[in-house]
Order: structure tokens, then sequence, then C-alpha cells
């Protein structure tokens, strides 16, 4: 069986921080990585989808975690062709006009410094041994057919010799008809496919499907909110998952470890300490051998 690794979708969140889920005298953000990881052998940093990585951040992230740490770092936005507001941009990347930009809007030598930029900003953590895979999660707009899967091997060439995983958010990819194509599409290209658990019954909820695609395998649990499609930030992952729910889980990663070197389960219920409770409470219920 491969190794299991568990964690959250950060560790930094405010809502987390008003739980007291840190201990009195932990209140810098170093200290905090620190506390982590004492906790937890593995994180998923998604700040990197909202900015682009500075080398000296990554750097500091290494420091301060023990060997054999692992970061899972979220594609910059406009990777995964997400409608990006140009402030996001360094401003020396910036084009000028426009507000908002999507990778077809920009000049090809600009999107390929944007590339670039964010994946030399990770050689800390490559240096370090400390990054595990690139998450690149695709917005509901992206939907299954030949310039999306050309996209997805672009990235995958792009990435390499680094590993990616694709998370879709349009359940078109994992229908009856798309299905089977789209995972030997990623198999045959070396990406991991992100298992996903969510609020099912919505036009957008993509199916809770386990498959192994490449060497790693991915669970990202988001949480099952009833406010999924309309409420804010807490609302849509503001959900705890109880022991019954957790144990059915526990039991899918434990085949999906038997097909792969390494399982990566990602709470991202943050809304609260629920994410970390839940994590906390899940390596309880796989084996410890396999963590």
């Amino acid at each position: 069986m491969g190794a299991i690794r568990v964690g959250t979708a950060g560790w930094s969140d405010s809502s987390l921080i008003a739980t007291g889920w840190y201990p009195p005298g932990v209140y810098t953000p170093e200290q905090r990585l620190r506390c982590y990881a004492e906790r937890f052998d593995f994180v998923e940093v998604n700040s990197t989808y909202y900015g682009l990585p500075r080398a000296s951040v990554t750097k500091a992230w290494a420091d301060r975690t023990p060997a054999g740490f692992v970061f899972n770092v979220k594609a910059f936005s406009l990777l995964t062709r997400h409608r990006t507001p140009v402030a996001m941009l360094p401003p020396e990347l910036r084009p000028a006009g426009p507000r908002e930009v999507r990778p077809g809007d920009l000049e090809p030598e600009l999107f390929d410094q944007v590339w670039q930029r964010f994946l030399g900003e990770l050689d800390p953590l490559v240096a370090a041994g400390k990054l595990g895979l690139l998450l690149f999660q695709f917005p509901p707009y992206f939907r299954p057919g030949e310039r999306a899967r050309d996209y997805l091997a672009e990235c995958a060439r792009r990435v390499a010799p680094l590993r990616m995983c694709a998370e879709f958010r349009n359940p078109a990819w994992l229908s009856e008809e798309e299905r089977d194509g789209t995972l030997d599409f990623l198999a045959r290209q070396g990406i991991a496919y992100v298992c996903v658990d969510m609020t099912q019954g919505l036009p957008g909820s993509v199916p809770p499907i386990t498959a192994v695609t490449a060497p790693d395998a991915v669970l990202r649990l988001h949480g099952r909110s009833p406010e999924w499609e309309w409420g804010d930030k807490l609302a849509r992952y503001r959900y705890r998952y109880d022991d019954t729910e957790l144990a059915d889980w526990a039991e899918r990663v434990r085949d999906l470890a038997a097909r792969a070197e390494t399982a990566y389960v990602v709470f991202n219920n943050c809304s609260g300490d629920s994410a970390h409770v839940n994590a906390a409470r899940f390596r309880d219920l796989v084996p410890a051998e396999a963590c």
C-alpha cells in the first residue's frame, strides 16, 4: 500500500485562527506553519491561486517545516484559464488596458513569462524535496473538448518534470459519455485525477467517483453545504463530516492507496476549524503504517 498523506487546504485562514485551534502564543505566520507541521505532514497551498508565489516565501515555507513535510501547490488562476484581475499579476507583467484577462488576452511571450514565474518561484520547495503536486483546478466553463484536452497536455508539458493533478468543476468531464475518455486521457498524460466530495444534486455537482490515473492519487473534500451554489465563502464550505462519512471515505482512500505510490487527502471544508478537526480524525481511520 502506498503512503497516505492527510492535510488541509491552508493553515492561516482567519476563520480557523478565530476558533483557537492554534494554542496561546502562536500568532505569527511562522509560528502557525511550524505548529501545523507538528500535527500534519502535508498541506495544500491555495494562496498561489490568487497571486504568483515568491521564492523568498516558498523558501520560508521549506525552512519552517521538518524533513518529510510536503506542500501541494495550487496553480495561479490565469494558468487554469480563470478570468484573472490584472491587479493579481506582478506590475511588470500587467498588460495595459483591461482590468481582467484570460490566457488568450495575453501575448504568447507574456503568458510564457507568467508560467516561468510561477514555476521558478517554487524552486526552493523543489530543492528541499518538499514539493508534492501542482493542483490545476479548472473552472466550470472549462468543458471537455479537443481544445481543453490540448491545454491539459500543454500544462503537463510545461510543468515537467514536476507532477500535476487536475480537478474539474464541470461535471460533463465525468458524465457517462465522457468519463472513460477523460480518465484514459489523463492517464496517457501522466496527470493525476482529483477525486472530489462535494454537495450533490446541483447542476454543477461533480460525482464522487474514485480513480487513479498517475502514480499519485488525490482526494479533495469540499464539504456538503446546502449553500454551495449561492452562499459566501464561509457558507459554501461550512460543513463538518461525521464519523460515518469519514469512515466511508477512509475505505475508499485505502483502495486508492493500494493503487498509488501516494494518496493525498485534502480537507477543503475550511470554515472555522472543521477541516483541521476532520483531517485529524481521518488519520485515525486509515492504517497507521500507510501514513
